[in-house]
């Protein structure tokens, strides 16, 4: 039975450390396409306090999650466990990104692991509301580890690649909502 949840409390802060993936839906005010995107890397999420969860925010393919937030704000943030234990819990809320050079950036980087090369922003949700349901459907799966393959690969990115990236298919969402701005800093600029 699903259970309605107040705050992301230490039970819930400790569900949410135990899992090594979390998902991220977004959707564009009309129309358009919605998002769902899978994360990895454990320390790319955090709880900033009881009502505010945050997520380091790699360079990728597409930025439809930021083009999204700055559209209408709306998010949802979901982690499902594989292991024995069934359990799926949805942070639904409202995001903003921040990007390397904002000042706030500097307070949330004790909060990850600053190592990764692709790092293109954070993004700051101000959790609405919280709740979890059975996932008893889900199958079992057991952890191998990390893929290491995205860091691996940002790591061989010139800056030219990662400025291509920022004036082409990090523009715009595929629905043509604007993402990243052309001023966006490069990874090579972020302080580890």
């Amino acid at each position: 039975m699903a259970k309605v949840f107040s705050r992301v409390d230490e039970s819930l802060q400790e569900f949410i450390r135990q899992q090594a993936m979390f998902f991220v839906a977004t959707a564009p005010s009309e129309g358009g396409r919605v998002n769902l995107s899978p994360k990895g890397y454990r320390d790319t999420f955090a709880v900033l306090d009881e009502r505010r969860v945050a997520y380091l925010d790699l360079f990728g393919s597409g930025a439809e999650t930021i083009a999204h937030l700055r559209d209408n704000g709306r998010i949802t943030v979901m982690f499902c466990s594989f292991a024995r234990n069934s359990r799926i819990l949805r942070l639904f809320g409202t995001g903003r990104v921040v990007r390397p050079d904002d000042v706030e950036f500097d307070s949330l980087r004790p909060y990850f692991g600053m190592q990764h090369p692709g790092i293109r922003a954070a993004i700051v949700i101000d959790v609405e509301r919280i709740a979890d349901a059975c996932g008893f459907s889900v199958p079992y799966y057991e952890l191998v580890g990390e893929r290491p393959v995205l860091d691996a690969h940002h790591t061989k990115q010139p800056d030219e690649k990662f400025a291509h990236r920022i004036s082409g298919d990090n523009r715009q969402s595929i629905d043509g909502l604007p993402a990243l701005e052309p001023d966006h800093p490069l990874p090579s600029t972020i302080e580890p």
